[in-house]
């Protein structure tokens, strides 16, 4: 496994370096001029293709793990055929800025329909009440199948909103994935997480925390997909492992995209598609991290931006490091679900309602401590 993840850290690693050169030569093709919108926290124009070195290098490390393991390369050709309609609309979008949200939903859900007809890979076991039902038949497989992938590809977009949060988010959830996987007796899983993790970190290097690159909607699709797919054959391939683990390990970004569904629609009355500026990672940043509050040195903003991330790598990690604890247990991982819900709320509650524990609170005491007004 060790050959896997140098493999797609290498391959990575220098071309995402050849996007970022690149985009300093042709800043008009690959960077990302617009810096205005509710989510935009850069002060400088950046690429926003770096799904293409996370996409070269989990392509690069599946080559090998397919040519070192021959009875894993039809699985892994799928998993990689199947990538390519979800990564292809993000990446168009990342350089046109033309596709539309419905249409890249779409997408997705054609690729999660080619993986279930090359692979298998359908949610056949959910342990949900009613939603059991609904997997119990072929067709209502499919479906969920469908609106699961599509919706954690959308949620790892949602979170792709400051250096180093989306990819070591992903990261994490890979690490647990993987992990499960080797307890479960298979290498496949292993591998296919190993070579994600490889490639993501090969991208991370150039991310964090100096924000040289950004993931950009293929990128964050691509994973989001990755994550779906390896999850999904996961408890297809192994039925000792509850399906409430992989949903625990992805609860962060899957939470933060039905509370953004609720607050849009329900508490503001406005589209769910529309985007807007108070994620738990934009109250973070606005709230939480005083550094440099009020200042427009980009030197400044870049570091706030920065530190925003790990306080979001805390709360992912509530979610999968359970998981990964009892991966077997299906009342445990319920349970613990409940709580990472709870938990979630609360927190977005304190911080929206400037109830933030000080010692939460990044300030420098050379900066004034200025306090956002205004609710959410």
């Amino acid at each position: 496994m060790l050959t896997t993840l140098i493999a797609s850290f290498a391959v990575s690693l220098v071309l995402t370096l050849w996007v970022v050169r690149m985009a300093r030569r042709r800043p008009q093709l690959f960077g990302d001029s617009d810096l205005s919108g509710p989510q935009k926290f850069h002060a400088r124009v950046v690429p926003r293709v770096g799904g293409i070195g996370i996409a070269m290098g989990f392509m690069g490390a599946a080559a090998y793990v397919a040519w070192s393991q021959p009875a894993h390369a039809s699985i892994v050709a799928g998993l990689l055929v199947s990538a390519v309609p979800v990564f292809a609309a993000g990446l168009w979008e990342d350089l046109t800025k033309r596709v539309r949200p419905r249409n890249r939903l779409l997408a997705a859900a054609a690729s999660a329909g080619i993986a279930a007809w090359l692979l298998g890979a359908v949610i056949e076991r959910t342990a949900i009440p009613g939603v059991q039902w609904i997997a119990g038949f072929s067709a209502g497989a499919l479906l969920l199948t469908l609106f699961v992938v599509s919706g954690v590809v959308n949620a790892i977009n949602i979170i792709d909103g400051m250096n180093g949060l989306a990819s070591m988010c992903c990261v994490i959830m890979l690490a647990g994935l993987a992990y499960v996987g080797d307890q479960a007796g298979d290498p496949l899983i292993v591998a296919a997480a190993v070579a994600a993790i490889g490639a993501i970190a090969g991208f991370f290097i150039w991310n964090y925390p100096n924000g040289l690159i950004f993931l950009g909607d293929g990128g964050a699709y691509l994973l989001g997909f990755l994550i779906a797919e390896v999850a999904i054959l996961l408890i297809h391939r192994n039925p000792g492992v509850s399906p409430l683990c992989p949903l625990l390990m992805v609860a962060y970004p899957v939470m933060e995209t039905l509370f953004t569904m609720y607050r849009r629609r329900v508490v503001r009355g406005r589209a769910m598609g529309l985007p807007d500026g108070i994620h738990l990672h934009s109250l973070v940043y606005r709230r939480l991290m005083r550094w440099a509050v009020g200042s427009t040195d980009a030197k400044a903003l870049t570091r706030r931006n920065s530190l925003t991330a790990p306080y979001l790598w805390v709360v992912c990690s509530l979610s999968v490091v359970p998981s990964l604890l009892w991966w077997n247990s299906t009342p445990a991982l319920a349970v613990c679900l409940l709580v990472f819900v709870v938990l979630y709320v609360s927190l977005y509650a304190s911080i929206v309602r400037f109830r933030t524990p000080r010692w939460m609170v990044f300030s420098n005491s050379r900066q004034p401590e200025l306090r956002e007004r205004g609710g959410a």
